[in-house]
This record gives structure tokens, sequence and C-alpha cells, in this order.
């Protein structure tokens, strides 16, 4: 049977659409950020996936702006305090299948996600 988890935002109507779409279930381990954000380890285990912090960052989070972080972010190792201080920075879900790790809600990691779940479309 698959190691299946999920690192989610429980408010997030996004996350939510996924999780249905995926067949979250009771054998999932899901992990809301809100209220257990990520660890170290793991995002450093994202970075390794991914090649970057800044890759498994979102860009699109209200504080980002809010914040001034553009102007504050000069190197990708600048990302990683700011994810794990600040829940709404990581780039969600994030989705682990066994070994494999996906992040982000875009059609093709989706996609990507019900190929390694054996789910068609």
């Amino acid at each position: 049977m698959a190691t299946k988890k999920i690192l989610l935002l429980n408010s997030c109507s996004t996350c939510t659409r996924i999780s249905n779409e995926i067949g979250v279930d009771e054998s999932w381990e899901v992990q809301n950020i809100k209220e257990n954000n990520i660890d170290e380890k793991t995002l450093d285990q994202l970075k390794a996936v991914y090649g970057s912090y800044e890759a498994v960052f979102s860009k699109r989070a209200m504080k980002y702006k809010s914040m001034g972080i553009k102007e504050k972010v000069s190197k990708d190792e600048d990302y990683k305090p700011l994810i794990l201080e600040e829940y709404t920075f990581l780039k969600r879900p994030v989705i682990f299948v066994d070994d494999k790790v996906f992040v982000g809600n875009s059609k093709n990691t989706i996609a990507e996600v019900k190929a390694s779940l054996g789910i068609d479309g």
C-alpha cells in the first residue's frame, strides 16, 4: 500500500478541491500547515527535489507583497527561514506518494499526482 501524505491549508478551497480529486481519506496522513507548519527536514527534502527553496515558495501569498519580501530576498537561502516562519509562504498543497513529492496546484502537477496514484484523468 502506498505511503500518502498531504500538507495543505484547511481553509484553502483549492486544497480542498484537490484533496477530493485525488481521494484523500483516512489512509492519508493529512497535515494542516496552519496548525503544524512544514519542518526544516521536510523543507530541505523539497529543495533537494525541486532544486531551490524559491521553487516551493508561494509568491501569491498576501504577505509576500505586504511585507516587501521581493526587495529583501537576494539569494535562494533567504526563502528558507521565511517558509519556516510563515506557513502561507509554502506553495500548496505538498503531496507525498511513496518516494515522490509534488508541490503546487498546477494542472500538470495534479495530473502527475493522479498518475502516481493510478487515478484516471
